[in-house]
């Protein structure tokens, strides 16, 4: 289940890929167009700016934009920076220490193909494809 983090972080890069034209957007704003509490957003978007999904710049006239055009900034990636693994099962996650039971689960490779599924959907979609300008 994607939580919040990863929910409201696509719901931000959208926001700011429809308003980009606008220069550097105050979170303050995005907050407010969003319906998100500022508090949460200010603990979402180190995490972009620090993986260059996001330029930040402090001060007057400040606020984030993307560092990218949406058609470059992919879901899945931003999805697995927000929320770690998208893994079905924890075996499958990155990182996981190796199952006793790998040789002979008879469920391993139904959760290895779901996770396959979900990779390739993800890694299929852009920023862009989620956007509203891309429906018109």
């Amino acid at each position: 289940m994607i939580s919040t983090r990863g929910r409201y972080a696509l719901r931000v890069l959208i926001d700011l890929a429809e308003n980009q034209g606008d220069g550097y957007i105050p979170m303050k704003d995005v907050a407010a167009r969003q319906g998100i509490s500022l508090k949460y957003l200010e603990q979402i978007m180190p995490a972009l700016k620090k993986n260059n999904i996001v330029k930040g710049v402090h001060g007057k006239g400040g606020g984030y934009r993307l560092a990218a055009e949406p058609c470059e900034i992919n879901v899945g990636e931003v999805l697995k920076l927000t929320e770690g693994s998208l893994a079905p099962v924890a075996c499958l996650a990155e990182g996981a220490t190796k199952c006793d039971r790998a040789r002979t689960c008879n469920t391993l490779d139904f959760w290895k193909g779901l996770n396959d599924v979900i990779d390739d959907y993800l890694s299929s979609k852009t920023l862009a494809d989620l956007t509203s300008k891309a429906s018109e």
